[in-house]
């Protein structure tokens, strides 16, 4: 059964005049965490097109290149958006429910959070409110902000990313310490290990991403440092 039927089935089994808020509810064990994962994704993505006011192309396929969605599954996915884009409910509530879901859990907190900025970042323009938007819901989340700042810098297309802010690293730090945080950094974005976390397979282009990233940044530091 894919992912998307188990969410049509979740979203089906709502009675009528509950929000999507109440799906997030019924989803808090395995293996409904990764439906929940995905839900949560697309329906905070849904409510962050409303922050900068419109919905690009790009942004509708970054969140198909993120979740490998089948053409069959596209009209369940396509519900998920539009449900989240008309419920009244605002986003910062979203982000509570979704807090609360995944409060022992912050690892898979930061993996939506990539995901989030992955689709934010796809037409190729960070909109201000968009930074105000997950800026927000790290608060919610609460992210630190050094990791914030991390993710951030791997994603936002301007000028080219430092690699310490990349790694969340301090320029002071020796190179075994540096190397020690980006092993670890390696050893979390792994798929296995964000599947084993709940992170739908879908979604492991994050990791291919992320990892990519990380990679780079610590080849820059290595050759470069103390220079």
């Amino acid at each position: 059964m894919s992912i998307w039927t188990r969410i049509s089935d979740a979203l089906a089994a709502l009675t009528k005049g509950e929000g999507l808020g109440a799906v997030f509810d019924k989803l808090r064990t395995p293996p409904e965490r990764s439906v929940a994962f995905t839900i949560a994704v697309i329906a905070l993505s849904a409510k962050m097109a409303k922050a900068d006011g419109l919905v690009t192309r790009d942004e509708v396929a970054a969140v198909r290149e993120v979740f490998h969605i089948a053409s069959d599954d596209e009209a369940a996915a396509g519900r998920v958006f539009n449900l989240a884009r008309e419920d009244v409910a605002g986003f910062e509530e979203y982000a509570a429910r979704i807090a609360r879901m995944f409060r022992d859990d912050h690892q898979m907190l930061s993996d939506l959070m990539d995901g989030l900025f992955h689709i934010a970042c796809a037409d190729g323009t960070y909109h201000p409110n968009e930074d105000q938007f997950l800026e927000r819901v790290a608060e919610i989340f609460s992210m630190e902000p050094r990791d914030f700042a991390a993710m951030r810098a791997r994603h936002v297309p301007d000028a080219a990313p430092d690699p310490y802010t990349v790694l969340g690293v301090e320029t002071t730090m020796s190179l075994t310490e540096i190397r020690a945080i980006w092993r670890q950094l390696v050893r979390e974005t792994h798929p296995d290990q964000m599947i084993a976390r709940g992170v739908p397979e879908e979604a492991v282009k994050l990791a291919e991403m992320r990892l990519q990233a990380i990679n780079k940044a610590w080849e820059e530091i290595s050759t470069h440092h103390g220079d």
